[in-house]
């Protein structure tokens, strides 16, 4: 059997902890990576009231524009996970600021997060179940 190191397993990690809400801190794909963490609705809720206002803190909607204009939570920016440039416009964002990122279900906000941290991010979030599970828990979308 092949030896495993933790940076030829460091994906798959990082998936199974983003899958049940573990949060990653240190090293991981070389980066020095502060925090990689999946949060409940309610939770994303007060990290946008701990961070109103701030400049350094960016909601980060991952829909599609179609998706997005049928509601979105207030403040959030549009970036399309499927736009050929997706990677690349993410690759250019200040990684030294906090973003909450969300989809539809969790499932293209959690491989975002991943993408962020293997893309040095300091800080950033992934709220599971996404949209969907923020307006089962009623909390507001603008519309």
């Amino acid at each position: 059997m092949p030896k495993m190191n933790l940076k030829s397993i460091a994906p798959l990690l990082l998936m199974v902890a983003l899958a049940t809400g573990l949060t990653i801190t240190g090293e991981y794909f070389g980066s020095q990576v502060e925090v990689a963490e999946a949060i409940t609705p309610e939770e994303a809720f007060n990290l946008i009231q701990d961070n109103q206002g701030s400049p350094d803190f960016v909601i980060l909607d991952v829909r599609t524009p179609e998706e997005f204009i049928e509601g979105y939570i207030e403040g959030a920016v549009n970036l399309d996970y499927y736009a050929i440039t997706f990677d690349d416009v993410l690759n250019i964002l200040d990684k030294n600021m906090t973003y909450l990122v969300y989809c539809r279900s969790g499932v293209r906000g959690g491989k975002t997060l991943a993408l962020m941290a293997k893309l040095q991010f300091k800080e950033a979030y992934n709220m599971l179940g996404g949209i969907t599970a923020w307006q089962a828990a009623g909390l507001p979308v603008m519309e």
